[in-house]
């Protein structure tokens, strides 16, 4: 009996002990997913390649797009017309030309010239007249012959003299105005011949109004947008702008809007704004048409980060939260957009956190591979 009693009582034990080391063994088990969201350790080599950027909340940027044309910078375009009538000698140039400051452009003979000439002579005697009265009339204020209203009246007359015989200085400097019947046109300003009406052996009327070239310096170029009326808004001056063109369509051209004419053309219902952009290399050209893609803030706050500390794989976006080097953590976070090189996040991180911005797919592989 005694037998039959302690086999039971030792069969109840021998479990009850297998099961309370089966518990305590399961107990101390590392789940797998546990053990996928170990602290990740950096290497020496790995922490002195990466940075580090700290998320922000800041406001969200958004993007219009917006399509124009290539325009020349006015302020830099030079239309020269002729002085007189006359016979066109010789045309030294042609369309699409660059010229320096002071090249000739044109040689013109024209009886007409002889009365430049006169007139030059006539403002030479003319200020020459001035000035001594002017003398005169200090000489005599000194006396009190005459009022200090009189020596400022010779004064006046001086100056009007001078400008004259400055401004036929410069038209003869302009067109090369010398002895005989011929003038030379010249460049006012270094730039492009992007207008051209005249060709040898033409005659031209004293009463022509047309230009005979126009001149431009294309360094700094404007580029006009149409903006549509529901867009209007949307832009500022100030704003920041990216350019494309068809010629260049891997190249981005950077500017900003420094102009909008708050004026609405009735048949198209868009408005126009304008972007300077810099030019050094003439690759703008006048007339071409351009994609602007415009940056304007979005009436909402999101978390920030740098774009390139993104890492995207099997259709998640993933960032590498660093606290320290043995510290970092892989982190799924929810992409609002990407706005050129800034990520505007839903979810997934704290201001303040940082994360890793330089070779952030290095430290994603390295996570995954621990």
């Amino acid at each position: 009996m005694k037998n039959k009693i302690t086999t039971p009582l030792l069969f109840s034990l021998l479990t009850g002990c297998t099961f309370f080391f089966a518990c305590s063994e399961e107990k101390n088990q590392i789940p797998s997913a546990a053990l996928a969201d170990k602290e990740l350790c950096l290497t020496d080599t790995l922490s002195q390649l990466i940075k580090l950027d700290s998320a922000r909340m800041q406001n969200v940027n958004n993007q219009l797009q917006l399509v124009g044309k290539i325009a020349l910078d006015e302020k830099k375009v030079f239309k020269i017309f002729p002085l007189v009538g006359g016979h066109v000698q010789s045309v030294k140039v042609e369309l699409g030309d660059y010229v320096q400051k002071g090249q000739t452009l044109a040689v013109i003979r024209s009886s007409e010239i002889a009365e430049f000439e006169q007139q030059r002579i006539a403002a030479q005697s003319a200020l020459q007249v001035a000035q001594k009265n002017l003398e005169v009339a200090k000489d005599m204020a000194k006396s009190g012959l005459v009022s200090e209203q009189d020596v400022l009246a010779a004064q006046r007359e001086r100056d009007i003299a001078q400008a004259e015989a400055q401004r036929m200085k410069q038209v003869f400097s302009i067109y090369s105005i010398g002895k005989g019947s011929e003038y030379v046109v010249k460049a006012p300003s270094a730039g492009f011949v992007v207008e051209k009406n005249v060709n040898a052996d033409m005659q031209i009327r004293s009463d022509n109004d047309t230009n005979l070239f126009t001149i431009s310096s294309m360094n700094e170029i404007w580029v006009m947008a149409n903006v549509f009326e529901s867009d209007i808004a949307k832009v500022k001056e100030g704003y920041a702008a990216e350019v494309t063109t068809l010629s260049y369509p891997d190249k981005v051209f950077r500017g900003k809007i420094d102009k909008i004419f708050n004026v609405l053309d009735p048949e198209s219902r868009t408005m126009k704004v304008r972007v300077r952009l810099d030019n050094p290399d003439f690759s703008l050209k006048p007339e071409m048409f351009a994609n602007i893609r415009i940056e304007y803030p979005e009436d909402k706050q999101l978390m920030a980060i740098p774009a390139h500390a993104l890492v995207f794989d099997q259709s998640k976006n993933y960032v590498m939260v660093y606290r320290k080097r043995c510290d970092v953590e892989q982190r799924e976070v929810k992409l609002y957009q990407t706005m050129g090189q800034t990520a505007y996040l839903t979810s997934g991180i704290e201001a303040g956190e940082q994360v890793v911005s330089k070779y952030p797919l290095l430290v994603y592989n390295a996570s995954k591979a621990k």
